[in-house]
């Protein structure tokens, strides 16, 4: 009789668990669903019977699942060991930049780093990044609640910590094989937004927050930046894009030049000096192409780069322009162009002396960023050497 009622149970459950099986992995499970697993369950409970049933059917597969001897799985774990890549991390685990985890205090921070953010600016998620660094060396992003507890990290330097030992030049094998398989879409509201990231980024999604992996694809795919965002703040942004203002438009623009000079330390170049004039300049071709729906370095007027310089009488040698569209915030800008080759040149040049940035809006939230590189010999000449004797 118990064998019975235990074959007519295991029907029972595979027939109401069938759309469960059945579903695509990226879909999300209807209610019906769940109501009919808790359905399920609250019946088992209540009849004893079934209850036993079940209990002897789990000691039956636990015997047969444990090993008699230890001895059957040690090669097995032998070979873990020897290959690191075969390791999973536990979902909750926590990254760290500059010894910082979500969830300490500003003062932690401060006194971590034993000094104060070198600037505050808004970004998409409502909040400040506080910008820390030494003349853009030890250069991380910090995010803050209004209870000064970190809820944001971001990096691309050699400030992460983790237990899976990621950090700075990590292949991205190694990557996937310690947090799985990346996140396919993020949902916004009732929207599902699929991730194209072209290889270039990775989004895992933990217990308690959601990690952004950066590759530099010019650097054999290895790591070259990591955000962490606090899960609930991430999940509570209503819409993939932020709405516009001018504090969020002043936010991206520093916050692509510091992420620009971060850059610069990593591969030990000078770092660039902010020119407000070029930086208006900047702002008005982002604004041209954000009204006109186009995304070029010639306008409708046929105005290249160097011709809307001179129009707005600023004075250079040489000059470059890189040109971001659509994506979500300044950082996600920064690691698409450094790897793409021409705009990471520019990035990269080394006789580039000054830059500007500038950021304008579509209709659908979707930001435009224009940055103006560029080197005044003249600004360059020391005068009072050359007149010294005088």
């Amino acid at each position: 009789m118990r064998q019975f009622i235990l074959l007519v149970m295991i029907l029972f459950l595979g027939f109401v668990l069938k759309p469960v099986w059945e579903e695509p992995v990226q879909q999300l499970v209807p209610d019906l669903v769940w109501d009919s697993l808790h359905s399920t369950v609250e019946f088992v409970k209540e009849n004893e019977e079934l209850r036993l049933a079940l209990e002897n059917l789990q000691a039956r597969l636990n015997e047969r699942l444990i090993p008699e001897e230890p001895s059957q799985v040690a090669p097995n774990e032998k070979k873990m060991e020897e290959s690191p890549l075969l390791l999973t991390a536990p979902k909750g685990q926590e990254f760290a930049i500059h010894n910082i985890k979500l969830g300490n205090f500003r003062s932690d921070v401060e006194n971590e780093t034993s000094t104060s953010p070198k600037r505050s600016s808004l970004n998409e998620y409502g909040l400040n990044w506080n910008t820390y660094h030494e003349n853009y060396g030890n250069f991380f992003m910090v995010a803050y609640d209004e209870n000064d507890v970190v809820r944001a990290l971001y990096t691309n330097q050699g400030l992460i910590t983790s237990t899976t030992d990621i950090t700075i030049g990590t292949t991205k094998e190694f990557v996937q094989a310690q947090l799985g398989t990346p996140e396919s879409y993020i949902r916004k509201g009732n929207v599902r937004y699929q991730i194209n990231s072209n290889g270039e980024y990775d989004l895992f999604k933990l217990d308690s927050s959601y990690v952004t992996v950066f590759y530099d694809k010019h650097q054999n795919n290895t790591v070259t930046a990591i955000k962490v965002v606090d899960k609930n703040l991430e999940e509570k942004r209503p819409s993939y894009y932020s709405e516009p203002s001018e504090k969020l438009q002043e936010g991206f623009e520093y916050q692509l030049f510091d992420l620009t000079n971060a850059s610069r330390v990593n591969h030990q170049l000078p770092i660039l000096t902010w020119d407000e004039h070029v930086r208006q300049t900047a702002r008005k071709h982002s604004l041209d192409m954000a009204e006109n729906h186009f995304f070029s370095h010639t306008n409708f007027t046929w105005k290249i780069t160097i011709e809307r310089m001179e129009a707005d009488n600023i004075d250079f040698t040489t000059a470059g322009e890189n040109l971001a569209f659509g994506q979500i915030n300044s950082i996600f800008a920064h690691e698409g162009l450094m790897n793409s080759l021409g705009h990471r040149e520019n990035i990269l040049r080394e006789d580039y002396r000054y830059l500007g940035v500038g950021v304008a809006f579509n209709q659908e939230s979707q930001p435009y960023f224009t940055k103006k590189f560029y080197d005044n010999a003249w600004a360059t000449i020391d005068f009072q050497h050359i007149f010294a004797w005088k």
